[in-house]
């Protein structure tokens, strides 16, 4: 062991050298301001000032960052250089503590207790300081030149852990030595992920142990480790309050403690409010945080194999072995739904104190989302009834059922998913949450395994707290690359509440808001809101959002025979829509284009046959743009048409702005902002493919006269996600989607390219919908001629006064069976998810960088 300390560290570092390191980062400008800076500076003694003409400035705020430059260079030449490795190095400031073995490394016996305690010293406070003294190199270097040192590394901290789990963690001294272990272990374990051979390391019998210890030491390491997390996690006077029934002198035996008592929040299943304490929650913080390190073992495997095998990490943490489980669940739920970022509403009250809670909220969520995730009882045959859920915290959010619970979980989400969108006279006075995509995955988590949540969500006008922030979000990210991750989980909720009739029904109500979108100003209702928005992502979104044109119009198809009085801005974003999908180049320049007119023709179709009382303004608009429908009606097909409607095409994207026909410019709503495109990011990470879901055959649900077909989604070949940091996450897109509308036979062209065909649009052709529009413009059309005749008519509102009053009634076809498309998952939308979300996990934890350089498999990492 060598220990080396610099003296006068910052004013002594060669300035000639340190500039040289500098250049290599900074332009000359740059550097010339840093020469400056750093040989630069006048002082004051005996009355007079001096200016310091040797050794770097005193006093400069930049001695410390060229100190740390010179260090790390000079680290890494020594390391180069050095004839023996060192087994490690440990660098803080002007300190260096390095182990350098000479000849063979020697394993290190673990009752060395002198040796090993220097990991958890005292000295260290923060996890930070854990991070700059073990960095990545050294992690490596010890797994492959010293593995049985890291061994005992491991064993020694999770064994410090179970010892002070023995003592009831009363001292500050144990308490201390438990956080740098935590700390360590949280540092250290990707290291172990990412290497194959090392993944059983905790589920075995440490090297070089024998038989006969292995026997006496009959649990894994991984489970003393779990259990031993869980028992710190309700540790009075360290992670919750002390409960002094047995008297202030006697400390609680964590073994035996009832963690029922110690629930870290008021909320579900739990009605005392337990004393806050800042202290409490940077623990139970750190503790969570070395629990997600241990879960994110899926993070370094394909994709292929996570469905392969279970993780053992959350399988043990969600199982009836764990005492804990119900508490732990009840305190992450109860954490998460009572949180209050704004707190008293005070003005700028974030900036003037730290909030402990919300670092607390962050991992809890992604605690909760991650075990979640993990369900393994999802595979019964079809036919047979799933069975009870291993997964003990799947199991305990299924059964919660009482009104007041679930009231207590949605005032949760719609607080925290809509704190984005409050709106302030004073700039950034309040404070803004920053997990609002984890909590949409949460959100689809609880809507998926407790319907009952889901019915009571739809039955009040509550699911329009939670529709508002989701198309907020969808508007603000539709032109950013980095966050398709993010359209995607909006669209897939949008379209699972859209399944049911209650959330078309909701969709009417008045939408007051003042929330900043840069969509035209419209006084309507949430329905106007919602195709507004839409519009805007189809019209004006990235091109990677194309996959998604039909999850769009699927859920206005599913919602459209509950809409009853649609604005006129809304009315001509649909025709606007259907105008761009219909021209010839669109619809044949792709074998799948053809089912986004379906799709629109089935909205029109059903307002018209199911509300057409109230909507006379898309009546009215449809009048207008009779002529789109006529051009449908005889599209041409045969193929030199085809051919020179393909030849003709200038651009391959869809108009961005309505057409002067349809209403003109609409100002923009107050406090809007265009979306911004994606920031260059330093990372860039590839998601492996995950097939769409397959089209069923139609049923019969339930309800007369309503039919339900699974939702086709589109295949996804990756996420997108970003944070402030610009690392960030980039995909690319497929189109291969699969419908039950017309088949996409063609001919194949010269390298593969599709060519379209008179039969094949003929095969499709044939099948559009246009029965009751062209019924409605035959009845509709003269009357409104011939009044606007008769009377002298130029005004619009004369017209669609007329409009209000007429009637169908015996005119149109039968009313067809209103068809909902509901969502139902498969292994491929669960690959997706959860590559979604650890994506947005790894990106989120920065500070500190737990994941960040290491071998992530389950998505690609690249430097950009």
């Amino acid at each position: 062991m060598v220990s080396f300390d610099v003296v006068s560290l910052f004013i002594r570092v060669p300035s000639v050298e340190s500039l040289n390191l500098v250049s290599k980062h900074f332009s000359e400008d740059t550097l010339a301001l840093f020469r400056h800076v750093l040989t630069t500076t006048y002082f004051f003694f005996g009355g007079q000032f001096y200016k310091q003409t040797d050794s770097v400035a005193m006093d400069s705020p930049l001695s410390r960052i060229i100190a740390n430059f010179f260090m790390e260079d000079f680290k890494e030449r020594a390391i180069q250089q050095a004839t023996h490795k060192p087994l490690c190095w440990f660098w803080y400031v002007e300190d260096t503590f390095v182990i350098w073995p000479h000849g063979p490394q020697k394993p290190i016996d673990a009752s060395d207790d002198s040796f090993w305690d220097q990991f958890w010293s005292e000295n260290v406070t923060n996890v930070q300081d854990i991070f700059t003294l073990v960095p990545a190199p050294e992690i490596r270097a010890l797994r492959e030149e010293a593995p049985s040192n890291l061994a005992t590394l491991c064993y020694k901290a999770v064994e410090k852990l179970v010892k002070a789990v023995d003592n009831s963690c009363r001292t500050h001294h144990e308490q201390q030595t438990v956080l740098n272990c935590v700390r360590l272990l949280t540092r250290v374990l990707p290291y172990i992920f990412e290497d194959p051979d090392w993944r059983g390391f905790f589920w075995s019998t440490l090297p070089g142990q024998s038989q006969d210890e292995a026997a006496v030491q009959s649990m894994p390491l991984a489970q003393s480790l779990i259990t031993a997390i869980c028992d710190l996690l309700f540790c009075p006077d360290f992670t919750v309050a002390a409960n002094r029934k047995s008297g202030p002198d006697k400390a609680e035996d964590l073994q035996a403690i009832d963690s029922c008592e110690y629930i870290w929040e008021a909320g579900v299943g739990f009605a005392h409010s337990p004393p806050h304490c800042p202290a409490h929650d940077s623990n139970r913080t750190e503790l969570l945080k070395l629990l997600l390190t241990c879960f994110s073992e899926t993070m370094y495997q394909p994709p292929v194999d996570i469905h392969v095998a279970p993780n053992r990490w959350i399988q043990y943490f969600t199982c009836a072995e764990n005492r804990h489980a119900l508490p732990m669940f009840t305190s992450l739920l109860n954490t998460v739904c009572a949180y209050d970022p704004v707190g008293l509403g005070v003005p700028y009250n974030h900036l003037l104190f730290s909030d402990s809670v919300e670092p607390l909220v962050d991992t809890a969520l992604q605690i909760l989302i991650v075990t979640l995730d993990h369900d393994t009882s999802g595979s019964a045959p079809e036919g047979e009834e799933a069975a009870v859920p291993d997964n003990l915290f799947i199991n305990y959010l299924s059964r919660i059922h009482r009104d007041e619970d679930f009231q207590f979980v949605l005032r949760g989400f719609t607080k925290l998913l809509n704190n984005p969108l409050v709106q302030t006279y004073l700039p950034n006075s309040t404070k803004k949450v920053q997990f609002h995509q984890e909590l949409l995955v949460f959100f689809w988590k609880m809507c998926d395994y407790n319907k009952k949540f889901l019915y009571y969500v739809l039955k009040s006008s509550d699911v329009l707290e939670i529709l508002v922030p989701i198309l907020y979000h969808l508007n603000d990210s539709r032109a950013d690359q980095s966050r398709v991750g993010l359209m995607h989980i909006g669209v897939f909720i949008l379209l699972l509440l859209s399944g049911e009739r209650n959330f078309g029904v909701r969709l009417n109500k008045p939408y007051t808001a003042t929330i900043p979108m840069d969509i035209p100003v419209f006084t309507g209702t949430h329905a106007d809101l919602l195709i507004t928005v839409f519009h805007k992502i189809i019209t004006t979104g990235h091109q990677r959002l194309q996959p998604l044109f039909d999850c769009l119009l699927t859920i206005l198809v599913n919602v459209s025979p509950y809409l009853k009085t649609l604005s006129m801005v809304a009315s001509t974003k649909l025709l606007h829509l259907l105008e761009a999908f219909s021209t010839p180049w669109f619809l044949f320049s792709s074998p799948t284009n053809h089912h986004l007119v379906f799709f629109l023709l089935e909205i029109f179709n059903n307002i018209i046959q199911y509300q057409f009382d109230g909507n006379s303004n898309l009546v009215y608009t449809i009048i207008r743009k009779r002529q789109v429908f006529h051009s449908l009606a005889n599209l041409p097909c045969d193929y030199g048409t085809i051919a020179k409607s393909l030849t003709k095409r200038t651009r391959r994207h869809l108009p961005s702005t309505t057409s002067t026909e349809n209403i003109g410019e609409l100002p923009s709503m107050e406090g809007s902002r265009p979306a911004l495109p994606a920031e260059p990011g330093t990372l860039k990470a590839t998601l492996p493919d995950t097939p769409g879901i397959v089209t069923r055959s139609a049923t019969v649900s339930d309800t007369p006269g309503i039919v339900t077909r699974t939702a086709t989604l589109p295949a996804t070949t990756g996420i997108v996600t970003r944070n402030a940091t610009s690392i960030r996450l980039t995909e690319a897109h497929s189109l291969a989607q699969g419908s039950s509308i017309g088949p996409a036979a063609g001919m194949v062209g010269p390298g593969g390219q599709w060519i379209p065909t008179s039969d094949w649009v003929n095969s499709w052709k044939t099948k559009l919908p246009l029965q009751t529009i062209m019924r409605l413009l035959q009845v509709l059309v003269p009357q409104v001629e011939k009044i606007c005749i008769d009377k002298g008519l130029t005004d619009e509102s004369e017209i669609l006064k007329f409009l209000q009053h007429g009637t169908l009634v015996g005119l149109l076809p039968v009313p067809h069976p209103i068809l909902i498309r509901k969502y139902q998952a498969n292994s491929g939308t669960t690959t997706w998810f959860r590559t979604y979300m650890w994506g947005v996990i790894y990106l989120r934890n920065v500070d500190p960088p737990i994941w960040y350089d290491t071998d992530v498999k389950l998505f690609e990492i690249q430097r950009v």
